[in-house]
């Protein structure tokens, strides 16, 4: 489900919102940062045009080696390593540097803009949340860094602590990075803050992490011997950032084979043209919406899109694959076949969990099922009951929420549909 002004497949258009004011003013901060410290530089000149030249070029072929889609949160890592790299550079081949705040600013924004413009042109460019949080997390690191470099704290300081304190100051960057991603997230979508800055720090142990380190063997390894030790050291970041890639794309092939699987049962005329689709977009943002973790929206997505699987095994289609119409005990055989059938495709054992506990009283379930339940006959009730038929599917799913359905659910659902103002399901 996108919250970004797109259309949800089956669903009519989403009207694109304007930027929150917290939005804007973060985009005007990092905008600003950015004028300020070019036209400083202009003004002062370019310190160590050499070393200012490798830094910006190697942040500009991170960004051109960018992949667009990528479900992790640093779609740049060499980028970001470079950028992170050259806002602690004490040193250059034994000699000190006297760069300061204003010209990493400048240079890293500079090279970015560079790197992105393949990308803009193809239609591919990134947002302006990518370019503002590669600009303030970058700040961020060389105000922690560079004034106490200048000012002579750090000289004579080596070996151990002068790494450790480089790996601290990473973290702390971090750390900052992680916070002003979900505040962006939760200012843009208003799903919950939490749950959001759980998922940016679960994600720094992932390629993230690769990234801080590669920063900081590159800030000592260029102090050391001098430029040469970029390429060398980026070779590494390249070839995780290729892995990284490849699993990625068979992410997105395993994605498109379940839905390949949960189309089975509209091919076979049980259900609606695009219901599992439907069902597994508005899920997703329910789930969002109650603050569930990534790899639970996994699998409540999943399980969505194969909840009706088990009408495979009935004789004849119930109309309009509406399973609510049937008995209790036909729904319970229904779910579990499905279940089965889940997991005979190899599935994680959690998505056939959740289909076969989709005939359970609520108070029984585990929540992603809850919510598939909850949704699915949202879909069903609207459908059916025409003009006005969102508000009336949701005034029936409260009048049910007894034993049929969680409270709480109902009411997240209800407040997904009211913010981002959904029409009336459509088939297709």
């Amino acid at each position: 489900m996108s919250v970004a002004g797109t259309e949800v497949p089956g669903y009519g258009p989403v009207s694109r919102p304007r930027a929150p004011l917290t939005l804007t003013l973060v985009h005007a901060t990092a905008l600003v940062l950015t004028f300020l410290s070019l036209a400083a530089t202009c003004w002062h000149g370019l310190d160590e045009r050499g070393t200012a030249l490798a830094f910006g070029i190697l942040i500009a072929v991170g960004e051109l080696t960018r992949w667009s889609g990528a479900e992790e949160r640093e779609s740049a890592p060499l980028g970001a390593a470079g950028a992170l790299s050259y806002a602690l550079l004490a040193e250059q081949a034994g000699r000190p540097t006297h760069h300061g705040v204003p010209q990493v600013v400048a240079v890293v924004s500079a090279a970015a803009l560079l790197g992105c413009v393949p990308h803009v042109a193809r239609g591919r460019g990134p947002t302006a949340d990518h370019l503002t949080r590669r600009v303030l997390t970058v700040a961020f690191a060389a105000v922690c860094f560079q004034p106490l470099y200048s000012q002579g704290r750090l000289m004579g300081r080596g070996g151990p602590s002068y790494a450790l304190l480089l790996v601290a100051l990473l973290v702390l960057t971090a750390l900052c990075d992680a916070v002003l991603a979900a505040a962006m997230a939760h200012a843009r979508t208003r799903w919950p803050f939490g749950p959001l800055l759980r998922d940016e720090l679960r994600a720094m142990l992932g390629i993230g992490s690769a990234v801080c380190a590669t920063g900081a063997v590159m800030s000592l390894a260029v102090a050391v011997v001098g430029l040469w030790a970029l390429p060398v050291f980026s070779l590494p970041l390249l070839l995780t950032q290729l892995s990284f890639r490849r699993y990625a794309a068979v992410r997105v092939t395993y994605r498109q084979t379940i839905a390949s699987l949960a189309r089975a049962t509209e091919i076979a005329g049980y259900t609606p043209a695009g219901h599992a689709r439907r069902v597994a977009a508005l899920s997703r943002a329910v789930g969002r919406e109650l603050g569930l973790s990534e790899p639970d929206l996994t699998v409540l997505e999943y399980a969505a899109l194969m909840h009706d699987i088990g009408q495979l095994s009935l004789v004849d289609p119930v109309p309009a694959g509406a399973t609510s119409v049937l008995s209790a005990e036909e729904q319970r055989r229904i779910a579990l076949l499905g279940g089965a059938v889940v997991r005979q495709t190899g599935v994680d054992a959690e998505v056939a969990v959740v289909v076969e506990r989709q005939a359970d009283p609520y108070r029984e379930q585990p929540v992603t099922a809850r919510i598939v339940r909850a949704v699915n006959a949202y879909e069903e009730l609207a459908r059916e009951a025409g003009p006005g038929g969102p508000l009336t599917a949701l005034e029936k799913l409260r009048l049910a929420t007894a034993r049929d359905y969680q409270p709480e659910v109902v009411e997240s659902l209800a407040r997904v549909l009211l913010r981002d103002s959904l029409t009336l399901p459509q088939a297709g």
